[in-house]
């Protein structure tokens, strides 16, 4: 399948996804913070599935910080690095993040194709993994596939808004049991917390830091350079190298220090 930028029939499908309960596991449920599993068949990654609702912050606020990569490096403990690296369309780029893993598990990174569309009251932000010629795996990363990963915005009152992250990621290794239940009991919960709390944050932050810089909802600021969709092609699970951690055990793993932000 050739890379292709998606259209109103794939944010709409996506928005479904988001919305639908069908099909659906409930795996954490407090503090406002929603989580569920969705359990494929054996040859498909397991999706997972959050939402927060975020009083006091409006669904444009949410937007641009997840937009805002400069302002990530502040709330996002886990990333290593993130960074933009051409643009396709006016509302599509190509990218790059790297994140931590409890050691000893290897840390991950990606190269995704994102594409956003604020739709009335609602605004997307999806990706999925491509390959880009000058951005190969590295050799301290393994490189991770995002299937289909994203954000549903919804304003739900002149100052509140509610948030769904949607995701499914072949992590390319052989993962202990331990591993996952954590990522849906604790580590996506925290998340999505960060989130909320980052956005309280936010306009604080950024009127101290290019203020009117906002490329995700002014084009013509954008400054990076384009790319033909040709030079892009999916990225296979399959073409990457599989590693096993599935015996690594949960006692000899070390978390990394969530700061303050």
């Amino acid at each position: 399948m050739p890379v292709r930028i998606p259209d109103d029939s794939d944010f709409l499908s996506f928005k479904d996804q988001c919305l639908s309960l069908e099909g659906w596991t409930s795996r954490y449920n407090k503090s406002g913070v929603t989580v569920w599993c969705r359990e494929e068949d054996a040859n498909t990654v397991q999706k997972l599935k959050m939402r927060i609702v975020c009083k006091d912050v409006t669904a444009e606020m949410l937007y641009d910080v997840l937009h805002d990569t400069s302002y990530r490096k502040k709330w996002d403990a886990n990333m290593i690095e993130t960074y933009d690296i051409a643009r396709l369309t006016v509302n599509a780029d190509v990218g790059y993040y790297s994140w931590k893993c409890p050691s000893p598990l290897k840390n991950r990174d990606f190269v995704t194709m994102r594409s956003w569309l604020p739709l009335g009251n609602d605004y997307m932000i999806i990706n999925y993994s491509v390959k880009h010629p000058q951005h190969p795996p590295k050799k301290d990363y393994v490189r991770a596939v995002s299937l289909l990963t994203g954000y549903l915005i919804q304003s739900s009152g002149a100052t509140s808004s509610t948030l769904y992250y949607l995701t499914q990621v072949d992590p390319r290794g052989s993962l202990p049991k331990w591993v996952v239940n954590r990522v849906s009991q604790f580590v996506a919960p925290k998340a999505m917390k960060k989130i909320y709390k980052a956005s309280l944050k936010y306009p604080e932050w950024k009127r101290k830091h290019n203020p009117t810089l906002k490329p995700w909802i002014f084009p013509e600021q954008n400054t990076l350079p384009t790319i033909s969709l040709s030079e892009l092609t999916l990225q296979h699970a399959e073409s990457l190298e599989k590693i096993d951690e599935s015996c690594v055990s949960e006692e000899k793993t070390v978390n990394s220090d969530d700061e303050e932000i």
